[in-house]
């Protein structure tokens, strides 16, 4: 992995890298056997509350003890040799160079890495590295799909670490830059003085990219929006006396407003008294499902056409919103659209309060001055921190591909065995059938070639 010739100073960091997250770094940091003080600690960024998490999880455990173990061998390896050597000690019988507590929770779960042939420190590193390798995979997925897993399975493997050729250079690699590394622990990476890179989820994550000649662009997965913007959110919602969110769904990203609102603290969120969406037959499938993901009581309104090359969304939106106001007595509108038709609908509305969420590329800049000329608070919901949007994004596509299944796969096997058995001129009796059902019917599989083409085979 090469490393990039230009390092951002340590002293621009917090600038750089403000307002990002700590999920990933913390994780990583678990896994490659930080010590738990470390965590516990609360000016440093592993959190411990991922660390709790992930002692629960087995598959977590063991490669988090695995690396403990494989840091402590590189760290004692003179010390452990001469031991074994000259006095005839086993790795097991060392614990003053050996964490036993880490010994014994492998053994808890199922693992040991003692081998009988193995009378040397670099063996059992061998063979810590072959565990290690078979089972980092069972990792992939504590972390989010939108991180490559590939570049972070690499910090893991020794390279030629099955061979002692392989753990000699990655010992000589790690000596000579012990300071370098994240809290002293070994990792697979070029070692250079980049500050701490378990910093927080931004710096890891550009770091991490960079080093495999790519670059990280999902910047709203590592990071928040700042106390300003969730502030003067706050502040807005506790002014008022009844607030209502309007969405224009045509010109609104649903996973981003997912995201959006859950940042936001649910003590201010509640005082929300709905979120009306305005949808229309063309927009995607994600809006129905956004209602599972906040606690705020959820409206769909879907807009019909007249044309089909006409929406009515801002018409409908604009006359409810007029009704909520003059019916319903809501003061308070949060308006997430980018349209600068709406626009039309504030200054119409003299006596209502207006809070805008926009997308940066989606909105123009006259809508944006007059915002601003008129004292109009608006945010960036593309700002708020995405990385936990997975799950409606997942919802969303399996409940479109289910739709599709259902479609394609109509199918009723009875009627089609009946059918055969018709066809053929075969006779089965009760039992007959119901065997051959249970032995080929019920086991059949979907198959899929290259291009993506579907089939149905039969278990003969």
């Amino acid at each position: 992995m090469d490393i990039p010739e230009t390092i951002v100073p340590v002293t621009d960091e917090k600038i750089l890298y403000k307002n990002s997250t700590y999920d990933v770094v913390s994780k990583i940091a678990y896994l490659i056997g930080v010590p738990k003080r470390i965590f516990e600690n609360d000016y440093e960024p592993p959190k411990m509350e991922v660390f709790e998490q992930l002692e629960k999880d087995k598959n977590a455990r063991i490669i988090r003890h695995l690396c403990i173990l494989r840091t402590a061998i590189e760290r004692g390896y003179k010390q452990i040799n001469e031991k074994m050597k000259f006095e005839f000690k086993t790795i097991l019988t060392i614990p003053e160079c050996i964490p036993m507590d880490s010994v014994n929770q492998l053994s808890d779960d199922g693992i040991s890495f003692v081998k009988r042939s193995s009378t040397k420190p670099k063996h059992h590193v061998i063979e810590i590295n072959r565990i290690i390798s078979d089972r980092i995979n069972n990792c992939k997925d504590i972390f989010p799909l939108w991180i490559n897993w590939q570049y972070i399975r690499e910090l893991f493997i020794m390279p030629n670490g099955l061979t002692e050729a392989g753990t000699k250079e990655a010992a000589v690699l790690y000596y000579s830059n012990l300071s370098v590394y994240p809290y002293q622990v070994y990792i697979n990476w070029q070692p250079r003085d980049a500050g701490n890179i378990l910093y927080n989820d931004k710096k890891f994550a550009s770091l991490l990219y960079a080093w495999h000649g790519d670059y990280f662009a999902e910047q709203s997965k590592v990071s928040d929006v700042g106390n300003y913007i969730k502030g003067s959110i706050y502040d807005y919602i506790n002014s008022s006396n009844k607030v209502v969110v309007v969405v224009d769904c045509e010109n609104s990203d649903p996973y981003k407003l997912c995201a959006t609102f859950k940042n936001l603290d649910s003590a201010y969120t509640q005082k929300i008294t709905s979120i009306i969406l305005f949808d229309d037959i063309h927009t995607v499938e994600a809006w129905k499902t956004l209602e599972q993901f906040t606690q705020i009581p959820v409206e769909h309104m879907m807009v019909e056409r007249v044309k089909q090359n006409k929406s009515l969304v801002d018409i409908k939106l604009t006359a409810r919103a007029c009704q909520e106001h003059y019916r319903n007595y809501v003061d308070s509108f949060i308006i997430v659209s980018s349209d600068s038709d709406y626009w039309g609908l504030i200054s119409s509305m003299p006596d209502a309060r207006f809070l805008v969420m926009i997308e940066r590329e989606k909105c123009g800049p006259d809508m944006k001055n007059a915002l601003v000329e008129s004292e109009i608070f608006y945010c960036y919901i593309d700002d708020f921190y995405s990385g936990n949007a997975e799950d409606i994004k997942q919802i969303a596509l399996f409940r479109q591909l289910n739709q599709h299944l259902n479609e394609a796969l109509h199918l009723n096997v009875n009627i089609m065995l009946d059918e055969a058995l018709q066809t053929t001129r075969i006779h089965m009796d009760a039992a007959e059938r119901k065997q051959f059902y249970e032995k080929h019917i019920r086991p059949m599989k979907l198959v899929i070639n290259e291009d993506g083409d579907v089939g149905i085979e039969l278990k003969r």
